[in-house]
């Protein structure tokens, strides 16, 4: 089920997220970016920090008390910035992050936006091809990664994101 994350939730979302994007427990799901990053994805103090944002919205996904998935969605002028998009690793490929889009593209209906943005690491092909199976397009515009800050994680090459987005 999805539901409107809280703060109450800070503690589980940050094991959730960095379980999934670094180390080798997000060796298990194939969304990892272990190889590409060392470090931490998040910590409590970001999300505390993300909680207190009123443009940003924090959609789980929920299964037995268990919060399986997150996408985090901030509201710009024009569009919501689709972000942190991540479903526990064990739990990969069985349609928990579509169903966490199909949340997302509701709740920016609901805020009366009828565009979704959102950026990849450009050299993450099967990510950006599942975003493409899924109606995101590349933009052609690209932005650089923070390669100095340690709150991204700390870069074992040269990278930086491409921007994808989806009509609604």
């Amino acid at each position: 089920m999805i539901e409107f994350a809280t703060k109450d939730d800070i503690e589980e979302i940050n094991i959730l997220v960095n379980s999934a994007y670094r180390g080798d427990s997000s060796r298990q799901g194939w969304t990892t970016e272990a190889d590409l990053l060392d470090g931490i994805r998040t910590d409590e103090k970001m999300l505390v920090s993300t909680f207190q944002k009123s443009e940003v919205t924090i959609l789980k996904f929920v299964d037995d008390k268990i919060i399986q998935g997150i996408v985090s969605l901030t509201t710009k002028d024009d569009h919501i910035y689709l972000g942190m998009l991540t479903v526990l690793p064990s739990l990969q490929a069985k349609g928990i992050g579509k169903k966490l889009l199909a949340g997302a593209e509701d709740f920016a209906k609901s805020v009366q936006k009828s565009k979704i943005r959102m950026t990849a690491i450009s050299v993450r092909y099967e990510l950006i091809a599942w975003y493409e199976r899924h109606g995101y397009i590349q933009t052609g515009e690209t932005e650089p990664f923070p390669m100095d800050d340690p709150d991204f994680g700390l870069p074992k090459q040269h990278l930086e994101f491409i921007v994808m987005e989806k009509q609604i």
